[in-house]
């Protein structure tokens, strides 16, 4: 079954919410490397979407 969506129902607020870059690191678990990697390419604060398609972690296996 599919739906049809108005663009403005959608709401991109999360993904426009400014992260310290340290503190996005911490609470998804991404390295030093990674966040220093981060912190050059964005400086101190980014939006949640640049971080989450910018970030790469290590897999986390069961």
């Amino acid at each position: 079954m599919t739906e049809h969506i108005e663009p403005r129902q959608i709401e991109t607020d999360d993904l426009m919410k400014v992260w310290s870059v340290t503190e996005f690191c911490a609470r998804h678990y991404i390295d030093a490397e990674e966040q220093a990697m981060l912190l050059k390419l964005f400086g101190p604060f980014a939006t949640a979407c640049e971080l989450l398609h910018n970030a790469r972690r290590a897999q986390r296996f069961r």
